[in-house]
């Protein structure tokens, strides 16, 4: 820290800080893509922590200066001026400070506070400022805590100084910078006290020596009570690689197959999730625990039915696959349930220029609570929303493609028994209680934020909700012989 003089960051408990840049962060919050609580207006701030990482330029000099915040968002529970609060979700902020903000930093300006220790200074997001992700950078690369920030370093990880940053441009609920095309940096903007999965299943999958997921190198933590708050993962940069989601629309436009990747991926999903056993306990879902997890998957039907009216008719037939689930063919099997990847798609998948695959992401589903992202599960629910990326893949064609998703689908199972020993395909009913599962979320996803893609979960809604032939194996009626096209 500074001396009181050139200081940024006053005491906390004075609230001043938090109280001139209130106005700023108002409007501004809610328009970035990683906000959490959109529809609903911001209608103040607490102020959970005040880091400054570099002190600004004193008074005369124009040095940038960096404050790391954490602060609580109040948002009304719900509609109508009689909403009660909501308790209020905390983000990460970084925020540059400069008495004169250069043309280039211009669209990055949060704004000039009329009052409190910044009056007057340009307020703008840190991130697209190459001088303050050098200080992010270099922080890392030194070990030890900063108020109440933790730097963490894994062993002898090698972080070079100096490294140029860009920020990536299509993350929605993170944010991530790119140094010199050889480390990346994940900032998680929506923050929540515990363990955060991104950080956990890297690190174990790193000691069991695991070449399929990049490796953490360093981490960024912050006080957050009984458990730390995880702010940030360093991982090296997969140069060169290319996304499954690009790659596979890349196929479909020039009307090639893509079932040789598809296979190829599938073994990297079995080899993740083996390792992933082997460092971490699993445990064995009786019938009670199946039970409660058709219920779950029951109720959370009946939600989406309410929101989205198009799934209605299709309620009685979608209800039988979870029914499947609780019965006694099911129940009397004992299932593994282990940590997984928690929201496996093409997009969370890399391919090396030698064909090596990658899996990346592990965060899970960031609208879940972060206890129900850390629970063991059967490894198939990762393998449902992989075939659910492929059909999301083929009706992003036109025309569209089902024969293609198709022999991917048995391509992506093939090889997944290949390296586990174990094929999808032989548990239809678990697949399809899983499948319809994310078939319903995405159909209450995309009929909130993007409308325009409804019909694709509902295709597959009407495919699951159909009857379901008796005693075929899984690829022998359809694709998985529960109504897929």
């Amino acid at each position: 820290m500074s001396d009181a003089s050139s200081t940024l960051v006053p005491s906390p408990a004075s609230g001043g800080l938090l109280a001139s840049l209130d106005p700023l962060l108002r409007p501004w919050l809610p328009r970035q893509r990683w906000f959490a609580g959109k529809g609903r207006p911001v209608t103040g701030f607490t102020l959970v922590a005040a880091t400054e990482l570099l002190p600004g330029g004193p008074s005369g000099q124009d040095g940038p200066g960096l404050l790391h915040l954490l602060v609580r968002a109040q948002q009304p529970a719900g509609p109508g001026p009689g909403a009660a609060t909501d308790p209020g979700d905390t983000y990460q902020l970084l925020i540059g400070v400069r008495r004169t903000l250069p043309p280039r930093l211009a669209p990055a300006l949060i704004g000039r506070p009329a009052d409190g220790p910044l009056a007057g200074q340009a307020v703008y997001e840190a991130l697209h400022d190459a001088r303050l992700t050098e200080v992010l950078l270099e922080r890392l690369r030194l070990p030890g805590r900063l108020g109440a920030l933790r730097f963490a370093r894994a062993g002898k990880a090698d972080i070079p100084a100096g490294l140029p940053a860009r920020v990536l441009g299509a993350e929605q609920s993170n944010s991530s910078l790119v140094y010199g095309e050889r480390l990346i940096l994940k900032l998680f903007r929506r923050v929540v006290p515990g363990v955060n999965p991104d950080l956990e299943l890297p690190r174990a999958l790193a000691a069991g020596r695991s070449t399929r997921v990049p490796a953490p190198l360093a981490w960024l933590e912050a006080d957050g009570g009984d458990e730390p708050l995880v702010l940030g993962v360093l991982q090296p940069f997969l140069r060169g690689c290319e996304d499954g989601w690009e790659l596979a629309l890349g196929a479909l436009a020039r009307g090639e197959d893509f079932a040789g990747e598809a296979r190829a991926l599938g073994r990297a999903t079995a080899e993740v999730h083996a390792a992933l056993a082997e460092a971490l306990p699993t445990v064995t879902l009786g019938p009670a625990r199946l039970a409660a997890l058709a219920t779950q998957m029951a109720e959370r039907l009946d939600a989406a039915a309410q929101a989205v009216p198009a799934l209605h008719r299709h309620v009685p037939g979608l209800r039988t696959a979870f029914e499947a689930l609780a019965g006694p063919g099911v129940a009397d099997s004992a299932l593994t349930a282990q940590r997984v990847h928690g929201d496996l798609h093409l997009g969370q998948c890399l391919r090396g220029p030698d064909g090596h695959w990658s899996l990346i992401d592990f965060e899970g589903e960031p609208v879940k609570p972060l206890a129900e992202r850390r629970l063991p599960q059967p490894p198939v629910r990762d393998v449902a929303g992989m075939l659910r990326s492929f059909d999301y893949a083929a009706r992003s064609h036109q025309p569209w493609a089902p024969e293609w998703a198709d022999r991917c689908r048995d391509a992506y199972c093939a090889g997944y028994a290949e390296a586990h020993g174990h094929d999808p395909r032989d548990e239809p009913v678990l697949l399809r209680a899983y499948e319809t599962d994310k078939a319903v979320y995405e159909a209450l996803y995309e009929a909130r934020h993007r409308p325009d893609w409804l019909p694709v979960p509902l295709a597959a809604v009407e495919r699951l909700a159909a009857p379901v032939p008796v005693g075929a194996r899984a690829a022998t009626d359809g694709p998985f012989g529960y109504g897929l096209d």
